[in-house]
């Protein structure tokens, strides 16, 4: 999995990094996956880092825009300011909003380097930073987790005074990871002049060690209540294949309970299961695992499966449509999903024994290399839940009738995950199934 494919980005995007820890780097990674590219900066770029250039094109303010026809399509293009103190100066919000006219033309991704590090793992912005343009559509916020463990000072931090205030840490005190959180979130650190319409990124990069990559799977899990996405990596750009450890995103939990039971004869979906009813052990479980949202899908009886998971933090989605069979309630579903989510586990309302430590698995496992379709596998047999990446939402938008999730796995083809809990394999369809699952559990 490259950047590109970690961010979710399609090939002509505009794209601008804040932060520091491998600021400049992840842009060139970027670029070179997404060429032919756009670079330039709104601030300021290091004469030495011209060099990762294809081509390069100085634009004084106030000027006619160079003329960089000849180069487009050719590799990766930078247009920058004057040359000062080794420094390019950067464009003005005029002339950022010419090149990206001029990108759009071209159908060119344009990527904007929008603060100053220092070259520093970490840092807190000025006043005066960071410049990120209206029409940026995705803000990259980059963080090198190379500066935990250090002292907050000039040596690892750029501007550790506006660091210390934002973190509530001292000078000279360890950064820890809680502190790095912080300043991310804070509306005057790492969201400052975010646009609104923006996709938001945290990139934890410089993970180079177990201990690293560790400690940002936990500053991840503190940062996805403001951050569309959190990626840890270690990104050199010496390196052919980059190191995307994990992408984090929002994972929701979709529960299927809108069906009539005729088989069973009664609402499988209020069924008791050591005291709760179905439906609302398995959003608990949902909920637990730390899935967002968790999306109640009902139809018939639907009145009697909303009370019974009355008070939880569930979003309810009526399907009056359930009658038409499963797909409606999928679409019902992938309809519901805001646009953040990652992925989604689909729950069956008959399959309260589901655990939440499957679903956290799988929810890890997913975020190695985001695998299209994502399900358990017990005794040499695929089991549920499912977990669906959103590059296969729009195919199920378009399942019909009886149609599952597993009308798709033609295309997009099943990873599955060892497990060795075989309760997974049981669902309820009949009473004797009903009563042999209260007696497994029982066992168990």
């Amino acid at each position: 999995m490259n950047l590109a494919q970690a961010l979710r980005i399609g090939s002509t995007p505009s794209v601008a990094f804040v932060g520091a820890g491998g600021k400049t780097t992840a842009l060139y990674v970027l670029a070179e996956e997404l060429k032919p590219a756009l670079v330039t900066t709104s601030t300021h770029l290091g004469a030495w880092q011209v060099r990762s250039s294809d081509a390069h094109f100085r634009w004084k303010t106030g000027s006619p825009m160079p003329d960089i026809e000849s180069s487009i399509g050719k590799g990766i293009t930078l247009v920058a300011g004057e040359l000062e103190d080794n420094r390019y100066l950067g464009l003005d919000i005029a002339q950022l909003g010419k090149l990206k006219e001029l990108a759009g033309f071209h159908d060119l991704p344009l990527l904007i380097e929008a603060d100053g590090s220092r070259q520093k793992p970490l840092k807190a912005p000025a006043d005066h930073e960071p410049v990120i343009p209206e029409f940026v559509g995705v803000v990259i916020v980059v963080a090198g987790l190379s500066g935990l463990g250090k002292p907050l000072n000039d040596l690892n931090v750029h501007r550790p005074e506006i660091f210390a205030s934002l973190s509530g840490l001292k000078i000279n005190e360890s950064v820890a990871g809680e502190g790095l959180a912080k300043v991310l979130t804070h509306p005057s650190g790492g969201l400052k002049n975010i646009p609104s319409n923006a996709k938001r990124v945290s990139l934890l990069n410089q993970a180079d060690n177990s201990e690293l990559q560790a400690e940002g799977q936990l500053i991840a899990q503190s940062l996805l209540s403001t951050y569309d996405s959190v990626i840890i990596s270690s990104l050199n750009r010496d390196l052919e294949n980059e190191p995307i450890y994990a992408v984090k995103e929002k994972t929701a939990g979709i529960i299927l309970a809108a069906g009539g039971s005729t088989r069973f004869g009664s609402p499988k979906q209020l069924l008791d299961f050591h005291g709760k009813p179905f439906v609302r052990v398995i959003a608990e479980k949902a909920l637990t695992a730390g899935l967002v949202p968790v999306i109640v899908i009902t139809g018939a009886d639907d009145v009697e499966v909303e009370v019974a998971v009355r008070h939880l933090p569930v979003k309810i989605v009526r399907n009056p449509e359930w009658q038409a069979g499963q797909s409606s309630s999928i679409r019902k579903a992938i309809s519901s999903i805001p646009a953040n989510v990652g992925a989604a586990i689909f729950l069956l309302a008959d399959q309260p024994q589901v655990t939440t430590s499957v679903l956290r698995a799988l929810v890890e496992r997913h975020a190695q290399d985001l695998p299209a379709v994502l399900a358990p596998y017990v005794l040499d047999r695929r089991a549920n839940p499912v977990l669906f990446d959103r590059v296969t939402f729009p195919d199920l938008l378009r399942l019909e009738g009886d149609q599952g999730g597993r009308t798709i796995f033609s295309k997009f083809s099943p990873t599955y995950l060892d497990w060795l809990d075989e309760l997974l394999l049981m669902d309820v369809d009949t009473p004797d199934d009903y009563r042999r699952l209260m007696e497994a559990e029982i066992d168990s």
